[in-house]
């Protein structure tokens, strides 16, 4: 008998089982969960912080990927290209971003409940760090266009 068969038969004359786990499955279901997480990761990789864009009438959708994003949350947390950033060393890890982005623009994402005061000293550790375009990310709403 072959060695896939449930029974086989011993030299001497015993029947016993052969148990042996059938790993395709297995990994099938493991492929399709890695393709699952690799697709959900990247949605949210986009933004380090949960955070309320405000409305305007009409926004500018071209992202790109040299491009500094720079978040800044209600309560005063700040990430850079989606990673949260220690207060005391926000201005060299500016630099040190624009640098490996080879760029000299941002874009800065608050949130609607952010204050206003943080949101400008952002912008000026910014342009201290080597930032010469600066852009503030919002939300388009239907309702506030002009008729």
């Amino acid at each position: 008998m072959s060695m896939g068969s449930l029974n086989s038969n011993n030299s001497d004359g015993e029947e016993s089982i052969v148990s042996e786990i059938n790993m395709t499955p297995l990994i099938d279901i493991m492929l399709v969960l890695l393709i699952i997480f690799m697709v959900t990761s990247t949605a949210a990789l986009e933004s380090g912080l949960d955070i309320e864009l405000p409305k305007t009438a009409i926004t500018n959708e071209k992202k790109q990927d040299e491009i500094l994003i720079i978040t800044l949350s209600k309560d005063g947390k700040v990430a850079l290209q989606g990673k949260f950033v220690d207060p005391t060393k926000l201005s060299e890890e500016m630099v040190a971003k624009l640098a490996e982005l080879k760029t000299e623009s941002v874009i800065l994402e608050g949130d609607t409940q952010a204050f206003l005061g943080r949101a400008v000293e952002i912008m000026d550790i910014a342009k201290n760090a080597g930032a010469k375009n600066f852009s503030i990310a919002a939300e388009e709403d239907p309702s506030k266009r002009l008729k």
